[in-house]
């Protein structure tokens, strides 16, 4: 009986599960059998970033009806197409989705039975989905498929390419014909450039948090109203200001005027935070398409013609994805709100397409066609806000920073702004179809150190990842009670010896400095390979079983990722191997360099990653079928 183990039972795991269950009568012989072994310390479904034990202040950042765990009309995976509910349809009703199991957690269950498709979950209520999503996909699998949950950490794989693997738990070993390492997001040791602002905090009795999943860190050390630098204004953030206020027991109450004050209980530090941009992401939008979806992709997809040999990004792919969003940004102004365009969208577009998107053609045919300056796309504007902003004190700094994030937040809450989710969208389109290039056609080392993990991803975030509305109501409110103070864009902090202080500073407001006795990196860590927290990773590159990713230009300029290095069909390459895949071996995930978003998504996106877990699965049901 051919054995499978999958090291990892979080969303990633649990999709791959989906999708074995989904082939598996199509790939299996009647009569063979499987044995399928799910191993991982944290919850099954949830894993460990969607576990119920993290505090109910934590959300989503996508709204209810905007997660789904399964494939629908829209999805090109070669197997079985089998439709779920989203995390909003599954809430509405759970019991018409078997199998149905109460959830147990009184305020989760309160939760979900009020749950609206336009809000914004807790991740402990998506813990809740993704429970059900595990036992639903278990419970589809064949009757000759058995499936097997350890709550137990994988420590050692062992076993010859050509043999079975034994996957070494705390007290047992699962022999399998395959692995497949189903990876999440993963802690790293500290990074070396964190090593000065370590060393001086401890010189100094001072605190500095390093980047850190921010529902584990340890906030203990930010005392009540301690001066507190922040660096980083995005998802990490926000969190973080949600764990120092209401989670240390104050309250925001709604004016009868609109908007938000903060109660405070006390027990909150100050913040002072800045970052590259120096404002926080992008509210998400609260509001639909108000004319039909962007027929995506358009300009960038599957058929983009690329010149041959490594690739530069801004060079060679931006100008077609800039171009991109603009097609999803003008697509819905002009079905939308076709009073505020001067033209029929067919003869803008028949302008439009022969184009290209820095062109002045382009922009004389928008400044002809879109009258208000405010309805269009300036993508240089969107990324850089602040550049260029200069103020004479910290008070009319806090003014513009108060005045953009008002701003953003109507904009963001106005349906009157609905290009803006169009522009979303073909952000969304332009990040499947880069997991689709890219192994095709690879970018240079310094394009995919500056521009493709740094700029680009970046930008991604920036626009996309933002978090709900009413997140940037409460900055205000923390604002205005005088706990939260922004320091500007390219913010730059100083280790000072004299003072035993942190000491930031940004170009915004020239000659002032702000002094800190704890300093915290508000950002997700970016997982390195060589430094990894995970035990099975760490004794496989030990023992020289798994490579990270290198690049390398001919000038010389080399790169290292971090990531595991895979190929095409998600095998790992092994150096024990001479570099070349392991035939039992296979790794899923953000770790790794198949590169794919997030393992739930949007409905109707074709998502990337179900799309690999679906050729994973058949490719690992058709090489257990021979092992049979």
């Amino acid at each position: 009986m051919p054995v499978l183990v999958v090291v990892g039972a979080g969303p990633r795991g649990t999709g791959l599960l989906e999708r074995i269950a989904a082939n598996a009568p199509e790939l299996l012989a009647p009569g063979v059998e499987l044995d399928v072994h799910l191993v991982d310390p944290h919850p099954p479904g949830g894993g460990r970033i969607w576990r119920y034990a993290q505090s109910p202040l934590l959300r989503m950042n996508s709204m209810a009806e905007d997660v789904t765990m399964f494939t629908d009309e829209r999805s090109t995976v070669l197997g079985p197409v089998r439709p779920g509910p989203s995390l909003a349809e599954w809430a509405a009703e759970p019991a018409a989705h078997p199998p149905y199991r109460p959830v147990e957690d009184p305020d989760v269950a309160d939760e979900l039975r009020t749950l609206a498709p336009t809000d914004f979950p807790t991740r402990r209520a998506q813990g809740a989905y993704l429970d059900w999503a595990l036992r639903r996909a278990a419970a589809e699998l064949p009757g000759t498929v058995r499936l097997f949950v350890h709550r137990d950490t994988a420590w050692r794989i062992t076993g010859d390419p050509d043999g079975p693997q034994r996957v070494h738990l705390s007290d047992t070993v699962l022999l399998a014909d395959r692995v497949v390492l189903a990876l999440g997001h993963l802690d790293s040791a500290p990074d070396p450039g964190t090593a000065a602002a370590r060393a001086f905090a401890a010189r100094h009795g001072r605190t500095y948090l390093p980047p850190a999943f921010t529902a584990d860190a340890d906030l203990d050390g930010l005392a009540p109203g301690a001066p507190v630098i922040v660096r980083g204004l995005g998802l990490a953030f926000v969190d973080l200001v949600a764990l120092l206020t209401e989670g240390r027991g104050g309250r925001f109450v709604r004016q009868p005027c609109g908007g938000l004050r903060y109660l405070p209980s006390g027990r909150e530090p100050v913040l002072y935070a800045g970052s590259r941009r120096g404002v926080p992401y992008h509210a998400k939008t609260g509001y639909r398409l108000q004319g039909p979806p962007p027929p995506l992709p358009r300009y960038f997809g599957p058929d983009t013609r690329l010149p041959d040999g490594p690739l530069e990004f801004r060079r060679d792919l931006w100008p077609a994805m800039a171009k991109e969003i603009g097609f999803g940004y003008y697509h819905e102004l002009f079905h939308g709100h076709p009073g505020r365009t001067t033209l029929p969208w067919a003869e803008f577009l028949a302008a439009y397409h022969p184009l290209d998107w820095y062109s002045p053609q382009r922009e004389a045919l928008v400044a002809a066609a879109v009258p208000d300056p405010e309805d269009r796309l300036d993508l240089e504007r969107l990324d850089r806000p602040l550049a260029g902003l200069r103020v004479a004190d910290p008070a009319e700094l806090q003014q513009h920073l108060h005045a953009h994030l008002r701003a953003d937040l109507a904009r963001r809450s106005d349906p009157r702004h609905s290009a803006d989710l169009g522009a979303f969208h073909a952000l969304l389109s332009l990040y499947g179809q880069l997991v689709r290039l890219l192994p095709r056609h690879p970018l240079t080392a310094r394009s995919t150190a500056a521009d493709l993990d740094g700029w680009w991803n970046g930008f991604f975030s920036f626009y996309t990842s933002g978090p709900p509305g009413f997140r940037l109501d409460q900055l205000l409110a923390l604002a205005d009670a005088g706990l939260l103070h922004f320091l500007g864009p390219d913010l730059h902090v100083h280790l000072d010896e004299r003072h035993g202080s942190f000491r930031a500073s940004s170009p915004a407001l020239p000659g002032h400095h702000v002094h800190g006795t704890a300093l915290v990196d508000a950002f997700l860590p970016r997982h390195a390979l060589e430094r990894t927290a995970d035990p099975l990773l760490r004794r496989l590159l030990h023992e020289g079983r798994i490579a990270e990713e290198h690049l390398g230009d001919p000038d010389g300029h080399t790169y290292r990722s971090g990531l595991i290095r895979t190929d095409a069909d998600a095998r790992l390459f092994d150096p024990a191997l001479d570099g070349h895949p392991h035939p039992r071996r296979t790794a899923l995930g953000a770790p790794t360099t198949t590169r794919a978003p997030a393992a739930f998504a949007r409905p109707r996106t074709d998502a990337p990653s179900f799309r690999q877990n679906d050729a994973v699965a058949r490719r690992l049901l058709a090489e257990l079928q021979k092992d049979a």
